[in-house]
């Protein structure tokens, strides 16, 4: 029993020094131009989504919590129907089913579409919640200064929420960049299309899905840098 446990884990090791071996950097280096290529791609579609949804969110949110229910309803109706389905039918019912409805939009166009309208809901809940957690009593004390609806948002309610709303702003600005690689599945060219690019020209899945995976690692660590050096500039101010 000894002997064959020793004889296991040599086997194990051989291989593990075989997959070493065999992992080929040179092929990585080769295909290095196109993966910094997609990652300038992710990076294009990362931004435009982001701000795109900003400003879809904004304006959901608006909508949603104003008393006007001619933009209220479908405000809500969005936020609901955007956040029971998956992304991926989101994207395949834009790329499919749109040009079936004499509405033909481009593959990159389409999948900024469908990040900025999934995300803008998500972003809309966000900025809704920072904007409730607000105390009441300071709005009815801006009330009883004269101060109209904007004034209150503008001096009471939007400075308060953004220490609330700027960290899940953030990770969900990582959640987009990551759901981008779902882009590859109707040809948009970003990194994760590179990576299938790659396997399907050399057949080399473990070199072209590594590369894929750390150059999307670096993009989450960046953005959590960046999360975790506002939540510490925001917590400094409010201690101030």
């Amino acid at each position: 029993m000894v002997r064959t446990g020793f004889l296991t884990a040599r086997t194990a090791t051989q291989t593990d020094n075989t997959m070493l071996t065999d992992f080929n950097f040179r092929i990585i280096m080769e295909y290095l131009p196109l993966f910094l290529t997609g990652l300038k791609s992710t990076f294009f579609i990362s931004i435009v989504s982001i701000l795109l949804a900003l400003a879809t969110g904004i304006i959901a949110c608006a909508a949603r919590i104003s008393g006007i229910r001619a933009i209220k309803y479908p405000a809500i109706a969005y936020i609901e129907i955007v956040r029971s389905t998956p992304l991926l039918v989101q994207i395949y019912f834009l790329y499919f089913g749109l040009p079936t409805l004499g509405i033909r939009i481009p593959e990159l166009q389409t999948g900024i579409l469908a990040l900025m309208l999934n995300s803008g809901a998500y972003i809309s809940e966000i900025i809704r919640a920072g904007i409730n957690s607000v105390d009441e009593g300071q709005l009815e004390a801006g009330v009883a200064s004269g101060l109209s609806y904007l004034q209150r948002m503008r001096f009471i309610i939007l400075p308060q929420a953004l220490g609330v709303t700027v960290p899940p702003l953030l990770g969900q600005a990582i959640v987009l960049v990551k759901d981008s690689a779902l882009l590859s599945l109707i040809s948009v060219m970003e990194l994760t299309r590179c990576g299938q690019t790659m396997t399907s020209e050399r057949f080399m899945p473990a070199e072209a899905f590594f590369t894929v995976a750390f150059f999307y690692m670096c993009i989450y660590f960046a953005l959590k840098a960046l999360a975790d050096w506002s939540q510490k500039k925001l917590i400094f101010r409010e201690a101030y």
